[in-house]
């Protein structure tokens, strides 16, 4: 087994109440193996990374490499969605060369700060040939945010490869059958995010500003209780009808619906129907959720960001417990690029 092991990587994904990360191995006959993982809560001492905060988020980070015994210093970090800006783009077709000169242009309409403010970057996810045209997904990192996320690895060890927005990453480790139409909510902590998923695809992505804590304030507040028992009534409950809590719990995840149906309103009016979505975060493990999304019309399952790769067995029953929170630094850790 060991000389077959060509190279590992390690995906890190920070947030505002977790770091996670994941490492994998890519093995010469093309499998994938889970050396490790690692997951710390934060409370929310990070928020963005921030340049006062750059030390503190790198001892965290360090810390928990340790722990985890992560031993490769190749990384690839995601971006959240809030911290970057994202479009997905119609453009005729044209050359490489011309189709950078056009994105400068189409950037200025959709990206609000200077460019000299901003790292832009783009790259074609489909051709639509019955059109002749393209679709293309426009990103832009405002140069602070960039430069202290780089800073960030470093300090803690890690040689930093590749930065990518969280998206692709959920992507690459949930999506197995690219032949299907997804989309794909991540509840967050903090926030949630929605993404469309065309034949493998990215079509769009949005950002919602509720979570799970969301519905943790609802629920001590309509108790009158503090915010860590309200978080223990949370993940007992959930959504069950059986019980005190759905109505406050509905109020917030109606607003994630709402958005959802309008997104797959949208596409079903382009003829392009939605196969499944995907539930993952922290705030899809509530008893209840799944069931409570099923009257959208599309197979609603958890995510298994383990699907793609090999583990021991006797890390299973732990592996089942984390895997809602490790989608984003398993895609990382998959990247093969």
């Amino acid at each position: 087994m060991f000389f077959s092991k060509t190279k590992s990587i390690v995906g890190v994904d920070i947030g505002t109440s977790y770091i996670k990360l994941a490492q994998v191995t890519h093995n010469r006959n093309k499998t994938k193996t889970l050396d490790t993982y690692g997951i710390v809560n934060v409370n929310g001492q990070i928020g963005s990374i921030q340049e006062a905060g750059i030390k503190q988020t790198a001892g965290i980070l360090a810390n928990l490499l340790s722990k985890a015994k992560v031993t490769t210093r190749r990384c690839v970090a995601s971006l959240p969605n809030s911290a970057v800006f994202t479009s997905v783009i119609d453009m005729p077709k044209m050359s490489d060369r011309d189709l950078g000169s056009a994105m400068q242009f189409e950037a200025k309409k959709y990206v609000p700060l200077p460019f000299s403010e901003v790292k832009i970057d783009w790259a074609i996810i489909s051709e639509v040939p019955e059109t002749s045209s393209l679709k293309v997904m426009l990103i832009a990192v405002p140069n602070q945010v960039k430069d202290n996320y780089q800073a960030v690895f470093k300090q803690a060890g890690l040689e930093l490869e590749v930065i990518e927005i969280e998206a692709l990453a959920l992507i690459r480790s949930l999506i197995v059958d690219p032949n299907k139409n997804n989309v794909i909510i991540d509840i967050g902590a903090k926030a949630t995010g929605l993404n469309v998923v065309k034949n493998g695809l990215l079509q769009l992505t949005r950002n919602l500003n509720i979570g799970g804590d969301t519905i943790t304030e609802r629920i001590a507040e309509s108790l009158n209780i503090s915010f860590t028992r309200a978080e223990q009534f949370k993940k007992e409950f959930g959504v069950n009808g059986n019980n005190f809590l759905p109505e406050t719990i509905k109020p917030v995840l109606n607003v994630i619906k709402s958005e959802v149906k309008q997104l797959i309103s949208i596409y079903q009016s382009h003829n392009v129907g939605i196969d499944k979505i995907i539930l993952v975060g922290g705030g899809s493990q509530l008893p209840g959720t799944t069931d409570y999304f099923k009257d959208l019309g599309s197979t609603v399952y958890l995510g298994n960001a383990l699907a793609q790769v090999s583990y021991p067995k006797a890390i299973e029953p732990m592996l089942i417990r984390a895997r809602s929170q490790l989608p984003v630094a398993m895609g990382l850790a998959l990247r093969t690029e």
